[in-house]
């Protein structure tokens, strides 16, 4: 028997689709759910970001697509914006040849294009919860020809406070349709939530067991999106690197790291998709015999690459996939060699980073920024290295031109002040820019005094903190006030309220400061930078199916 994807014997499109991609041997998950899904069985699924559960779910979807049928078959839920474009990107490229009509919707897009392609035909819809079900609301999303739904994360949807839209969304689908579940947990609200809306669903359980390369040692550094170039220059400052692949998401982000190192005297070449073979071969080449230290490159660029040498991988930005990750940092910590893997998170990949480490089994430390001093200090060791190596080698010309310039008056002192100073101008163009680095959370007995009053506000999720009802507190600092026309009589709890903001605003859950549900109304404060774009995209939204406005608090 074959153990490829043709044991599956998938629609003849889409396995050449997956072979195009270089898919070749399926995943735990995948052998085990595409035959399920393929004999039309609802399936339970327990399995982590990065077991490749995106093609154990899309796979059979995209073989039972009707060409003839004229609405949405198939919607699949995600919890963040951020997978739903991953998961449609996904089945577009899997169901590309058999002319897959996809459409991913979530907030913070225009209602008008998502309204617009959805009056054109989709055949597959993959969104947020929220969204989805106010498409539904206002009349363009149709779900009664759905006969396949998937429920991707199911946890993370449940944990945001989305069970009862997610039961909306359920209960405007046809009752026989096919339904696939997946979660890295199994919390009983899962199982009730299978027990309810599914049919006698095959559990599937795959528990990750690919460790990452125990030589390589990987870290992570916390900061804002804004500074991660300068981030990126601070440690390439103090690191011994002899060979680094930067990786990023997009071919474009690639080329702007790239060019931005080159602007600062860094060797670094971009290795992306629009690159000629011939281009790709000179660069790969001039990368391995080390006349090119730094390459910056995606996955998909850096597919099949194997270079020896590497001593630093460095994720610029976070891969969406926890098998990615560990392709990426496997090509550094070879041959018994040590390896570093460096990742620079924003605080909305902080959930990305713990997908990943529940996957490797393994943690990644976080690393603190080198300051300002660190790096000048690590210059001036530098220098001086070079400085004796230097020494060590006797140069007749160099020793002639002294002998010329003191018998000129000058001090062998000032001669060597002059030479170092000529020498280190370089270092202008390697400006040590400002990082404003996130700081570590402290628990409670470590705080100051004067904060441990709000340790219970601050022990809340996603930085939600309620204030005790009808108590008046200045708002802190850097902060801006909202308010909702909505409150404990309907049911509103913190986590609603950090789960809608965050979702269709698309900001950081620990951008959102003290939340006070009174009766009616809910004050939340913002952080400043985020306030325009929190109103210009939430001046009404739906949430535990009450329509609300938000407004700012006087």
């Amino acid at each position: 028997m074959s153990n490829d994807f043709s044991m599956f014997e998938l629609h003849p499109q889409v396995l050449q689709a997956i072979t195009d991609l270089g898919y070749e041997v399926p995943t735990p998950i995948q052998e085990r759910a595409i035959p399920a899904l393929l004999a039309g069985r609802d399936v339970l699924g327990q399995a982590q970001t990065g077991t490749g559960k995106t093609a154990a779910f899309a796979l059979p979807l995209l073989h039972k697509l009707d060409n003839s049928v004229r609405g949405v078959q198939g919607l699949v839920v995600t919890p963040t914006r951020e997978l739903a474009l991953q998961v449609s990107k996904a089945v577009y490229e899997y169901g590309r040849l058999r002319g897959v009509r996809v459409l991913a919707v979530y907030g913070g897009q225009s209602y008008d294009r998502q309204i617009s392609r959805l009056e054109r035909g989709v055949d597959i819809v993959v969104g947020t919860p929220g969204r989805m079900l106010d498409l539904i609301n206002r009349g363009v999303l149709n779900l009664s020809m759905v006969q396949y739904l998937v429920l991707d994360e199911a946890d993370e949807m449940l944990s945001m406070g989305f069970v009862e839209d997610i039961e909306a969304i359920l209960r405007e689908t046809p009752s026989e349709r096919q339904t696939a579940l997946f979660s890295a947990t199994l919390p009983e609200a899962i199982r009730q939530l299978a027990e309810r809306y599914m049919h006698s669903p095959e559990t599937i359980s795959v528990n990750p067991e690919r460790i990452t390369v125990a030589e390589t040692e990987q870290r992570h550094y916390l900061i804002y999106e804004e500074d991660k170039l300068a981030a990126l220059m601070r440690l390439l400052e103090v690191e011994t690197v002899t060979g680094a692949l930067i990786f990023t998401r997009t071919k474009v982000r690639a080329a702007e790291v790239a060019d931005a190192l080159v602007a600062r005297g860094i060797q670094a070449e971009a290795l992306h998709g629009d690159l000629t073979q011939a281009a790709r071969e000179t660069v790969l080449n001039r990368f391995r015999q080390g006349r090119l230290t730094f390459l910056v490159a995606t996955d998909v660029a850096a597919r099949g690459l194997d270079i020896e040498g590497i001593s630093h991988v460095i994720n610029f930005d976070l891969p969406f996939d926890a098998e990615a990750y560990v392709h990426r940092i496997g090509r550094t910590g070879r041959a018994g060699r040590a390896g570093v893997a460096i990742s620079l998170l924003t605080p909305r990949e902080k959930q990305g980073l713990r997908r990943i480490e529940a996957y490797t089994l393994q943690p990644i430390h976080r690393g603190k920024l080198p300051g300002v001093e660190d790096v000048l200090a690590y210059r001036d060791t530098l220098f001086i290295q070079r400085v004796e190596a230097a020494l060590a080698q006797k140069d007749n010309a160099a020793t002639e031109m002294v002998e010329q310039l003191c018998a000129a008056g000058h001090t062998p002192e000032e001669l060597a002040a002059a030479a170092i100073q000529l020498v280190r101008a370089q270092e202008q163009h390697r400006p040590i820019e400002p990082v404003n680095e996130i700081q570590p959370y402290l628990p409670a007995h470590r705080r100051p005094a004067a904060t441990r009053e709000t340790r219970a506000q601050d022990e809340r999720p996603h930085g939600a903190r309620s204030r005790e009802s009808g108590k008046k507190r200045d708002r802190e600092k850097g902060m801006v006030r909202f308010i909702l026309n909505a409150g404990k009589a309907q049911g509103i709890r913190p986590g609603d309220i950090v789960g809608a903001i965050a979702g269709e605003a698309d900001i950081p859950g620990r951008d959102i400061g003290a939340i006070d549900i009174q009766e009616r109304h809910t004050f939340v404060d913002v952080a400043e930078k985020h306030a325009d774009k929190v109103f210009k995209r939430m001046k009404q939204f739906r949430m535990r199916q009450h329509r609300l406005t938000l407004k700012y608090a006087e």
